[in-house]
C-alpha cells in the first residue's frame, strides 16, 4: 500500500512478534480453490455472495477445522478495531459515519461452524471429517456483505464501488496453525496463501468492473449482467465497481495492463507508467505471471492499494503523485503478489522493497523527474525527522524493523519504520555490494519465492551469497544503526 505524506513518502498504524510460516521456501503442491458468485445491489449497497470452496491439505498435520478472516467485519459499528485511524477519518467518511459488516448466512456440508476471534473477525468451520496430508474437502460459505460509504479497500466511494477482501479468506496456515488477522488500521493485516479463483459478478447493467481476473463469458438480462473472471496462483482477488469508468489498454509482453479511470486528464500518461515500470520490472526482477493487470482510479483514503493483478491509485492524487503510486504499487506486484511476506510482522520486506523498486525504475526513466538522490534524501530527512520528534517525546525512539502491526504508536512511525528505513537499508545495501550483485539477489529472490510466503531469512538469503552481510542486516533490523 502507498500512504502518502507530501510528495513520496508514506504513513500508516500497527503491531510485533515474528511467526514461522509453513507455506515458505516450498509451492504448494496443489492450490486450494474458490469459485465465487457475488451479487451486488446498488440501492442498498449489499453483496449477496456464495463461494465454493475446495481446501487441499497441504501441511504435514491433519486439518479438522478451517478459519477464514472475514475483514469486511472491522467496517461494522463498536468494532474492536477501527479500519480507518484518526489521522485520515476526514478524508475516509467523505459522507459523515458509515458502517458495513459480512455476516454468514449458512455453510454447507460441515459438521458445524461459528463466528468470533478477537474482533467477530473469523469464521471457523468444523469439517465433517479431518483432512489428512494431501487429502481435499469442499465446503458452501453464503455470506453478505453491507458496504459502508468508506474511500477505503472494502466500501461505496462517491464514484466506485471497492471490493478488496470482499468474501471469506482462509486464514495462512503457519507453525501456530491458522493465522487470525485483525485489522489493524495501520499498514496491510493481511496474510494469504495462493489460490485459483474463478469468480463471477452478478451487477447492474450500467456498472463496468475492473477486477483482478481475466474475462471470460459475459450475459445479460433484465437489466442486470454477469461476467466470470479467472485468475490462478494469487493470494486475493478484488475487483472496483463503476458506472463511470473509461479505458486505457496496452500490452506488455503476455499481460494486457488496464486502467480504469473517470477523472484523469492525462489517462495516457498513467497508462504509459503503468505499461513500463511492469516492463522494467519484467526485465529487472523476473516476469509477471498473470494474464491482465488492473490499474484503477478510485475513491481512496491513503495514495493506493495493492492486490494480485489489481491496484487501486487514489483519485485525490496530484499528477506526480499519481505517477508515483502507480510504479510502487505495480512493484507490489512483484513483492506482495507473486513473493509474498509477512505483512503483519515484516511490513518494511515488501514495502520497503516496493519503495525502491520504484526508485529503481525511475532511476531508470528520468523523463519523470524523481531521482535516486532526491527520493533517498527526502525518506533519510523525514526518517530523522521522526527519530528526533519520538526521542524528544518518549525519550527514546523504538527503531527495530520486525514488529506486529499492533506495536505501532502511530501512522508516522509505522510510515518511517516500513517505507523510509526500508528504502535506506535497502539503498545501503546497493552501496555495499554494488548494483550486479543487487539486482541478481533480487532476482534470486523473486525466482526462490514465487507463490511463496518469503521470511525476512529467504530474503537474507538470497543476498548472503554475494557478501558477508549477517551484521548489515542485524544492525538495521534490531535497531542499531544510526542514520
Amino acid at each position: 500500500m502507498k500512504k502518502s505524506i507530501c510528495l513520496i513518502l508514506a504513513v500508516c498504524t500497527a503491531a510485533a512478534g515474528a511467526l514461522t510460516l509453513t507455506a515458505c521456501g516450498k509451492k504448494q503442491t496443489r492450490a486450494n480453490e474458490y469459485d465465487i458468485l457475488a451479487s451486488y445491489d446498488s440501492e442498498t449497497r449489499t453483496l449477496s455472495g456464495t463461494v465454493n470452496f475446495t481446501y487441499y491439505n497441504d501441511t504435514d498435520n491433519e486439518i479438522g477445522d478451517l478459519k477464514f478472516n472475514l475483514y469486511g467485519n472491522a467496517f461494522r459499528e463498536n468494532a474492536k478495531f477501527s479500519p480507518v485511524s484518526q489521522s485520515y477519518t476526514d478524508s475516509a467518511y467523505y459522507a459523515g459515519k458509515s458502517y458495513g459488516a459480512m455476516s454468514v448466512d449458512s455453510v454447507e456440508n460441515c459438521a458445524g461452524w461459528n463466528v468470533g476471534g478477537e474482533d467477530e473477525n473469523i469464521l471457523t468451520v468444523t469439517l465433517l471429517t479431518p483432512v489428512y496430508p494431501e487429502q481435499n474437502a469442499k465446503i458452501t460459505i453464503s455470506y453478505k456483505l453491507n458496504l459502508a460509504q468508506v474511500n477505503h479497500r472494502t466500501g461505496v466511494t462517491e464514484n466506485t464501488v471497492n471490493l478488496g477482501n470482499f468474501y471469506p479468506v482462509l486464514c495462512a496456515y503457519t507453525s501456530e496453525g491458522f493465522k487470525e488477522c485483525p485489522y489493524y488500521s495501520c499498514g496491510d493485516p493481511f496474510l494469504s496463501e495462493c489460490s485459483n479463483y474463478k469468480v463471477t459478478l452478478d451487477l447492474p447493467e450500467g456498472y463496468t468492473a475492473a477486477t483482478s481476473g481475466k474475462a471470460g463469458k459475459e450475459s445479460t438480462s433484465a437489466g442486470r449482467k454477469k461476467c466470470t473472471y479467472t485468475l490462478d496462483n494469487a493470494r486475493d482477488f478484488a475487483a472496483v465497481l463503476s458506472d463511470k469508468f473509461k479505458v486505457e489498454s496496452c500490452t506488455v509482453g503476455n499481460t494486457e495492463v488496464k486502467y480504469y479511470y473517470y477523472n484523469d486528464a492525462n489517462p495516457k500518461t498513467s497508462l504509459t507508467a503503468a505499461s513500463q515500470s511492469v516492463e522494467y520490472f519484467n526485465g529487472t526482477f523476473g516476469g509477471y505471471v498473470y494474464p491482465t493487470l488492473s490499474v484503477v482510479q478510485t475513491g481512496f483514503c491513503y495514495g493506493g492499494m495493492e492486490y494480485p493483478a489489481l491496484t487501486m491509485i487514489s483519485d485525490k492524487l496530484d499528477a506526480e503523485g499519481n505517477i508515483y503510486t502507480i510504479v510502487h504499487e505495480n512493484a507490489h506486484q512483484w513483492w506482495y503478489a507473486m513473493v509474498g511476506s509477512d505483512q503483519l510482522n515484516c511490513a518494511w520486506q515488501d514495502e520497503g522493497l516496493a519503495e525502491y523498486s520504484s526508485l529503481m525504475f525511475f532511476e531508470t526513466h528520468p523523463d519523470y523527474a524523481f531521482t535516486r538522490t532526491g527520493i533517498v534524501g527526502s525518506a533519510t530527512k523525514a526518517y530523522r525527522a521522526y527519530f528526533s520528534v519520538y526521542n524528544q517525546i518518549f525519550g527514546e525512539t523504538n527503531t527495530a524493523m520486525n514488529r506486529n502491526l499492533a506495536d505501532y504508536e502511530s501512522d508516522y512511525e509505522y510510515a518511517n519504520i516500513s517505507y523510509n528505513k526500508g528504502l535506506i537499508l535497502f539503498d545501503m545495501l546497493r552501496q555495499s555490494i554494488g548494483d550486479e550483485k543487487f539486482t541478481s539477489a533480487l532476482k534470486d529472490y523473486f525466482e526462490g519465492n514465487i507463490y511463496t510466503i518469503a521470511t525476512c531469512e529467504n530474503l537474507y538469503a538470497s543476498f548472503l551469497k554475494y557478501g558477508d552481510l549477517e551484521g548489515f542486516f542485524a544492525s538495521f533490523i534490531d535497531g542499531k544503526i544510526v542514520i
